[in-house]
């Protein structure tokens, strides 16, 4: 199971057949069940030549590890990480104007999963993590990306400042976050081709990774408590961006 996953439910099954067929390993069925949906997934299955095992409840309340199954659990074979060769022809072929999250040694697979997810919704074009000190891609990180780790590029590198200047050359700003910055992500432009780069939960952005950013934002934080999680300040992050590139306002 260390290169697998299992999924379960109609929506997830629809979301794994539209994007990552070739991926889907098995797939267990309630033959009693009389639902539309689960026909058109069985169509849709047979026309892929992905054979299906009928299962019952009891079965499938195993498969599925208490997670409301609707008569469906599939089993997927995890999406692979990238590169920095893979990144490098990213950024020689891209089709709108770039938009990349980086993790400097994030750890927590609940935390990646969940900027993975993030990534998908705000548009980004691939998540960038170190090699060393970082948690990959993982059942865990998968299951909480919920469709996620198939359709956001992770780009696992050796020496991310290396890969920040790169990520320069192509032509890109470098904007770190640091809850000691003096200006907020509310006061400069990020509807330009675009890097952000996430700390490490609990320390932040590593020396080498700060001074390689073009420059650092904070988030405003108006109350008691000093800073966020690691995944809800990357939403926050992300979204003004998103803002900024969609509306074409700064605030």
């Amino acid at each position: 199971m260390k290169n697998r996953r299992r999924i379960a439910g109609l929506h997830a099954a629809e979301a794994a057949l539209e994007n990552a067929p070739d991926k889907i390993i098995s797939v267990w069925i309630d033959p009693r069940r009389e639902d539309g949906r689960i026909a058109a997934i069985e169509r849709k299955l047979a026309s892929l030549g992905i054979p299906v095992q009928p299962a019952g409840r009891n079965q499938l309340d195993s498969l599925a590890e208490s997670r409301n199954h609707q008569g469906i659990v599939l089993e997927l074979k995890l999406a692979a990480e990238l590169g920095e060769s893979e990144l490098q022809d990213a950024l020689a072929n891209l089709s709108r104007q770039p938009f990349f999250l980086v993790l400097d040694h994030v750890q927590d697979p609940h935390n990646l999963g969940a900027c993975l997810r993030t990534a998908d919704a705000a548009g980004a074009q691939g998540i960038i993590i170190t090699k060393d000190q970082s948690v990959g891609l993982t059942p865990t990180v998968a299951k909480v990306a919920s469709g996620a780790a198939e359709t956001v590029p992770l780009y696992r590198v050796t020496n991310l400042n290396r890969v920040l200047g790169w990520l320069k050359e192509a032509g890109l700003w470098i904007v770190g976050a640091a809850g000691e910055a003096e200006r907020s992500l509310y006061e400069i432009d990020l509807a330009i081709p675009l890097a952000l780069v996430i700390g490490t939960e609990g320390k932040g952005l590593r020396r080498l990774t700060r001074e390689s950013c073009d420059f650092l934002v904070k988030i405003p934080m108006f109350g008691q408590i000093e800073s966020l999680n690691l995944s809800v300040a990357t939403g926050i992050l992300l979204f003004e961006a998103v803002r900024q590139r969609t509306q074409g306002t700064r605030t």
